[in-house]
């Protein structure tokens, strides 16, 4: 996100100082005791690699909802280990699911679409108990 009021030179040196600071941190060790710490370089994915105008939101501040997934998907495949990639897909199905609005809520179809998302939803709380829907 681009902050603008005090100006772009401005917005890019706090941006700077910020970055600056956080690779400090991670390469002090009397600092960060996180070994295993990564900066992940978003601002500049969206920066150099997403300069296009249909990366931003109308403000031109902002990243598009293709920017955030682009950059998630990114730091999926940089930080997040495959063997959960289907239990997070699960939890995004379940998320939607319970996002739905039905146009009729009593129809039989959706009640049968209720109970399979509750069936869903205990598997996964079961398996993963610090889980909550």
């Amino acid at each position: 996100v681009r902050h603008i009021k005090d100006g772009f030179v401005e917005n890019q040196r706090s941006k700077a100082h910020l970055i600056s600071a956080i690779h400090q941190v991670l390469e002090d060790s009397e600092i960060c005791n996180l070994k295993s710490a990564i900066y992940f370089p978003s601002y500049e994915i969206m920066m150099d690699e997403l300069r296009d105008y249909r990366f931003y939101a109308e403000d031109m501040l902002h990243p598009s909802a293709l920017a955030v997934d682009y950059i998630w998907e990114r730091f999926k495949e940089a930080s997040i280990s495959e063997s959960v990639f289907g239990v997070m897909d699960e939890v995004e199905n379940i998320q939607k699911s319970l996002a739905h609005k039905p146009f009729n809520p009593n129809s039989e179809s959706h009640l049968k679409f209720e109970a399979n998302l509750r069936k869903k939803i205990t598997k996964l709380e079961s398996q993963y108990p610090f889980m909550k829907f």
